[in-house]
């Protein structure tokens, strides 16, 4: 069997479940792919078990306990800051080798209980601080389209999997636009959605009121699929919200219902438009971006405007606070969150033992990159007496003007537009350097993660053969706006 290039999770559920294809022969043609691969996607590959598992697939295919399952037989790969049960997870950091966690993250449960097959845990920036997937002690991962190029950060080596080929759906997790950065310079679709919406109980924390795991995929259609498995309920996790309105089917949009087969059949096909959508687009935003990013952004407003959607230009002011505030916070919150780690419970253990603060120091030294120093001495400060006020305090008072901005700016417009990155993917080794020009790539994600909002980016074009990502905002829990948007676009844009 000859896998198709960027085969969909629809059609791969829809052919093992008819047993056009064969899940282990899908499976070991993935492996091959990865074994072949120069792209540094993966640190650690859970071979052996997803072998045994597509075997079972196919024996089990015609079952009617299969049948029911959404993602059955999907090959997929996990970001490895989100804990996985007997799977080495190590944030990319020397810290954290050769932890194996005893338990599940809830979304890697609601993998399972769907059928899903993990592949591997995916390279990333070192506890997801970073924007290339530079930061990694495992070495950077290269970007699909030129290997002398990052694949973005913090979530890079999933981006690149799909991009390449090497899994068909990916995890990844956004503090900051560690799912959007490398969905845009990778060319795949990738949401960050609603804080609350998803459990983080298993990821590992960075920083813990910004961040949130989300889906990505080749295509939209596959982003609310996933999506709508990740969205499951769980007590465990105190900050998901526990509302009637977020039960995850309404997180599935309605034609996806219709493309998917429930029943060997081809479904009901909902049709989806924008017809009436007004769309804000913020002049912020888009200025001091490359030309060729504005071009290809402005062309998908257009194509949007074309389709039925109505947009206007809008202001929104106090977002040139937003990037400093974000990176007060965030900093502040992992300064705190990666205190844990000692080397004393789990995870490195260097040298002969001395009292406790020498050995704390040294196993921190030694386990940690130059990056996650710079950002835990940095948070620290932020948070030492003296500075709290000036710094924290007044960061969290200038998250609430840009919440309020956002949600101001949708009262008025169902969605907003924008571009993902001021830029395309950059050249391995040309930003690492200088950790102030990395910072700034962030400009246009940040403030999504401060509002807690909903945001997808979705390929737009393309710049040199490097692609260019288009970024759709939505309300609080309305993931169904921005997807229905990001599938009408990408019927155009393919």
């Amino acid at each position: 069997m000859g896998m198709k290039k960027k085969l969909t999770a629809i059609d791969v559920v829809e052919e093992i479940k008819s047993g056009d294809i064969s899940c282990e022969e899908l499976i070991l043609e993935i492996y091959e792919r990865i074994e072949r691969s120069e792209l540094n996607c993966f640190i650690t590959l859970n071979k052996e078990n997803a072998l045994e598992e597509a075997i079972e697939v196919d024996k089990r295919r015609s079952g009617e306990e299969c049948r029911r399952k959404k993602l059955l037989g999907v090959p997929i790969a996990i970001k490895d800051s989100i804990s996985t049960r007997g799977i080495q997870t190590t944030c990319a950091s020397k810290i954290l080798t050769g932890y194996v966690p005893p338990y599940d993250a809830t979304v890697i449960e609601a993998l399972k209980k769907e059928g899903a097959i993990i592949i591997g845990k995916t390279n990333m920036d070192e506890f997801c601080m970073g924007s290339s997937t530079e930061t990694s002690y495992y070495g950077p991962t290269r970007n699909p389209h030129d290997l002398d190029r990052v694949p973005g950060g913090s979530s890079g080596g999933s981006a690149a999997a799909i991009s390449a080929g090497e899994t068909v759906l990916a995890l990844g997790s956004d503090t900051g636009g560690s799912i959007r950065c490398p969905a845009s310079f990778c060319g795949i679709a990738g949401l960050k959605p609603t804080y609350g919406l998803v459990s983080r109980y298993g990821l590992i924390a960075y920083a813990n009121s910004l961040e949130q795991i989300g889906p990505m995929a080749s295509n939209v259609t596959d982003t609310a699929l996933l999506l709508e498995v990740l969205s499951a309920k769980d007590e465990r996790d105190s900050t998901q919200v526990k509302t009637k309105n977020n039960a995850s089917t309404n997180y599935c949009l309605s034609w996806l219902n219709g493309k998917r087969s429930g029943n060997g059949g081809e479904g009901v096909g909902v049709e989806v438009e924008v017809k009436g959508m007004k769309i804000g687009v913020p002049k912020e935003f888009i200025e001091g971006v490359s030309p060729e990013v504005e071009k290809s952004v402005w062309n998908a407003v257009h194509k949007l405007e074309d389709s039925g959607a109505i947009y206007e230009e809008i202001s929104m002011r106090d977002l040139k606070y937003a990037l400093a505030a974000y990176y007060i916070i965030a900093m502040s919150e992992a300064s705190s969150n990666l205190a844990r780690f000692d080397g004393l419970r789990y995870g490195l253990r260097t040298g002969k033992d001395e009292d406790w603060h020498t050995t704390f120091s040294r196993i921190r030294g030694e386990g940690f990159g130059e990056e996650v120093k710079r950002r835990i001495i940095l948070g620290t400060y932020a948070l030492s007496a003296g500075y709290y006020g000036t710094y924290y305090l007044k960061a969290l008072k200038v998250r609430t003007l840009i919440k309020n901005e956002f949600e101001d700016a949708l009262k008025t417009h169902d969605i907003l537009a924008m571009p993902t990155m001021p830029f395309v993917a950059f050249k391995l080794g040309e930003r690492i350097k200088d950790p102030l020009s990395l910072y700034l790539a962030d400009v246009n994600t940040v403030s999504i993660n401060l509002a807690g909002v909903p945001s997808i980016s979705v390929p737009c074009g393309f710049s040199n053969g490097l692609p260019i990502g288009l970024q759709l905002v939505g309300k609080h829990f309305e993931e169904d706006e921005i997807l229905k948007a990001a599938f009408v676009y990408e019927q155009t844009f393919l």
